[in-house]
């Protein structure tokens, strides 16, 4: 299975270095905007998809010659351009996919570019929102290990669309055993591993995990 990337074209100072993730990554997918970003970054475009009406149009000539496949949609879809890449990404039956340009900008973009996070757990395939400052991932009821960063991250827990029961937290300054969190509630919130590899479990609901360094230097 492959790992798969997908730049979204949410703005440009929020998303990282990509060049660092070039190893990790077999198959790069940008909606929209996006290309620019990958342009930007050298970095190789096997398919650009979306309706682009975000792209410049310097952007747009340049795909025709740079990007492995081009999908173009109308303007008015059901869908939105990440979904669509989304979609495009899940039927190669992925290891993983990782979302970047998925933060910033407008606030429902990115709530909904979270919750899409949801559809992709549906299908059984791992992926993690990353931007400059944070890491965003959701996980299904069952034990996981986190490793420590270099940079020291704050880790937060919190729950997605009701009750998670029976959090454990091993290994981290604030450790939990077999709680429950409810919707709304910030418990959870700002935590840090004090050893290399800590554990976190529960047995009911879905929770987002977010590792987020506390400065974002633009």
């Amino acid at each position: 299975m492959k790992n798969i990337a997908i730049v979204a074209g949410g703005p440009g100072e929020f998303i990282p270095n990509l060049k660092e993730y070039q190893h990790k990554v077999d198959i790069w997918i940008a909606a929209d905007k996006g290309i620019e970003c990958l342009i930007d970054h050298q970095l190789p475009i096997h398919l650009a998809i979306g309706d682009f009406d975000s792209a410049t149009h310097k952007s747009i000539e340049k795909l025709q010659d740079y990007a492995d496949r081009i999908e173009i949609f109308p303007l008015e879809k059901d869908e939105t351009d990440l979904e669509l890449a989304i979609d495009h990404a899940i039927q190669l039956k992925p290891a993983i996919i990782y979302l970047f340009g998925a933060t910033g900008g407008r606030i429902d973009h990115e709530l909904g570019n979270i919750q899409l996070l949801y559809k992709i757990q549906e299908m059984n395939v791992k992926a993690t929102i990353i931007d400059k400052q944070n890491q965003l991932a959701l996980y299904r009821p069952g034990t996981y290990q986190i490793e420590r960063e270099e940079q020291d991250m704050s880790i937060s827990f919190l729950p997605f669309g009701g009750e998670v029961e029976g959090l454990t937290l091993t290994g981290f300054y604030y450790p939990l055993q077999d709680e429950g969190i409810s919707l709304g509630s910030t418990r959870c919130l700002s935590n840090h591993l004090i050893s290399k590899i800590g554990t976190f479990s529960f047995r009911t609901g879905i929770l987002i995990v977010v590792k987020s360094r506390d400065v974002l230097n633009l």
